[in-house]
């Protein structure tokens, strides 16, 4: 499951922006064969002074952290397309409107994740087809 957490000063994104930018990257997910119901997004504001660079405040800094539990990346190369997919996702509300940012994945191993108390199945089995057929993320 991707969690991608983005940590920004108030007013930066709308609940449009919002909303566009999760849609973007779940949609990263899917093309890849992942369920919806595996990507989170999340924004957290942070209030503009407690967001420093350097020391100094970073009122137009985003600062997006991404974990994978799902999936692993082998090699550099998908490393640098996952990150580059981000990016490319996340451009329009930040780069191109004249912000800072900085992101990074973390892969979690797969061993310590658990979805609604179950253990998910291995990646690529007939089970994890089964699972995404029989569940949802969120029930409402």
């Amino acid at each position: 499951m991707p969690l991608h957490r983005f940590y920004y000063a108030p007013g930066i994104f709308s609940a449009q922006d919002k909303k566009e930018i999760a849609q973007r990257i779940t949609k990263i997910y899917t093309d890849f064969g992942l369920p919806a119901f595996y990507v989170d997004v999340i924004f957290l504001e942070v209030p503009v002074d407690s967001i420093y660079i350097g020391g100094e405040p970073a009122p137009k800094f985003v600062r997006v952290v991404s974990q994978h539990l799902a999936r692993t990346m082998p090699t550099y190369e998908r490393k640098q397309r996952a990150v580059n997919g981000l990016e490319e996702a996340f451009r329009p509300y930040v780069k191109d409107r004249g912000l800072d940012w900085e992101i990074h994945i973390e892969e979690v191993p797969r061993d310590t994740w658990h979805l609604n108390g179950l253990v998910p199945p291995m990646p690529n089995t007939d089970a994890e087809k089964e699972w995404f057929k029989e569940n949802r993320a969120v029930p409402y």
